[in-house]
């Protein structure tokens, strides 16, 4: 049985990610893909990665990630949160450098609701002078 070092949940808008990090050769699977496969888009492919470029430990573990909800830019952001979250259970050392990268913290932005006698969260309908 492989053993699990670290666990962590990420989340960004109304994404979550689960990330489990253990012991291997660099190997990230999303979604049972193959990172690269998961996402297309390079930006998404290095933001999952950056946690692990802080710390040094790209070719140290294998990360096996279930990620759901939102889209490809609130996932990345979801598993990048996971990432780092997993690697300070790891080793306590990488919480400087993952804080000081700002991967620690959850972004509270979200979409903001629609309101009602409004066509969008901020958009009027269109006024009528006569």
């Amino acid at each position: 049985m492989i053993k699990n070092l670290g666990i962590g949940t990420g989340r960004r808008k109304t994404a979550v990610a689960r990330v489990f990090v253990r012991d291997g050769s660099g190997k990230i699977v999303v979604n049972g893909k193959e990172l690269n496969q998961y996402f297309t888009l390079t930006e998404h492919a290095m933001m999952v990665r950056q946690p692990l470029m802080v710390t040094a430990s790209e070719n140290k573990y294998d990360i096996l990630i279930n990620v759901y909800g939102g889209g490809p830019n609130g996932q990345a952001g979801a598993c990048r949160h996971g990432l780092a979250r997993a690697l300070c259970q790891v080793d306590h050392t990488n919480y400087a450098a993952l804080r000081a990268n700002g991967y620690l913290t959850r972004d509270p932005r979200m979409v903001e609701r629609k309101k009602y006698g409004q066509a969008g969260a901020r958009r009027r309908f269109q006024f009528s002078k006569r």
